[in-house]
């Protein structure tokens, strides 16, 4: 009996120092872990992972801009500016009279009869042949040509002229003459009107005159005209017109540009 004892005693032994090795060899492992960041229990640190095939993951999208879509230009404008009438003091003065509508809507103070008398002129007098035709007079394009305030014979004066009195007030003034027409219907997106030169019954000129000035011959009408452009759509145009004194007068399209052409494509503006 004594016999059976110790070896139970003997086997409880060996059980008891082999869970005391096996406790501290894991106790052992598991401080290597901590110290070194290792977790061998961890499966995850087992999984391979296959390279990125380039494609976004579905679950974590960035949520990329939309490019935005042009938008096609505005197919109309209106403005609506200053209209005065250059009646009756300057019946001869349409342009000059556009230009003070086109500064007054820019929100400079100055009305018509202040800017005439600071406008360039070309004082070169009248000659005339024996038939009453003329021979010999002033250039548009120098300056203001005869008498503006009816008082005897007046004409008119042309972009190159006039844009100097503009650029004086707006220094971004811009002599728009020879550009596109769709340049003209652009500033008026950008609620910028234009002088824009016709004729007086908004037709295209069919009587021409030409005489010889200091810097050689010209060709024009005593149609000429100078508005304001204010306005357009698929169809027509709309001008403020000096000589009615009306705004927004309305005028087909095609034939005012025939017009415009015909003249000269000649026109002022300003920049933003």
């Amino acid at each position: 009996m004594k016999v059976l004892w110790k070896g139970i005693q003997v086997t409880l032994g060996f059980f008891l120092v082999g869970g005391l090795l096996f406790a501290s060899a894991v106790f052992s492992i598991l401080l290597y872990a901590k110290i070194t960041g290792q977790a061998w229990f961890d499966q995850s640190s087992q999984i391979a992972y296959a390279e990125s095939s380039g494609k976004p993951d579905s679950k974590a999208k960035a949520a990329a801009p939309e490019a935005p879509v042009p938008q096609p230009p505005s197919t109309s404008a209106m403005l609506q500016a200053p209209v005065v009438n250059q009646r009756p003091e300057l019946p001869s003065g349409c342009e000059v009279t556009a230009l003070t509508m086109l500064l007054q809507y820019y929100g400079i103070a100055k009305d018509k009869m202040e800017l005439a008398a600071e406008m360039k002129r070309d004082t070169t007098p009248i000659k005339r042949n024996a038939d009453g035709s003329i021979a010999f007079w002033g250039n548009p394009n120098t300056g203001f040509v005869g008498d503006i305030s009816g008082a005897s014979k007046g004409f008119g004066i042309y972009h190159t002229a006039l844009y100097e009195l503009l650029h004086a007030y707006v220094p971004k003034a811009v002599d728009l003459t020879q550009q596109p027409w769709d340049k003209l219907e652009q500033q008026l997106r950008e609620g910028i009107p234009s002088v824009v030169w016709t004729t007086i019954d908004y037709q295209v000129p069919d009587k021409w005159v030409v005489w010889d000035t200091p810097i050689g011959p010209i060709q024009t009408t005593f149609m000429e005209h100078a508005v304001l452009l204010v306005g357009f759509d698929e169809h027509n145009v709309y001008v403020n017109d000096p000589l009615s004194g009306k705004s927004q007068v309305q005028i087909d399209k095609a034939q005012f540009i025939s017009i415009w052409e015909a003249m000269g494509r000649q026109a002022l503006s300003y920049k933003k």
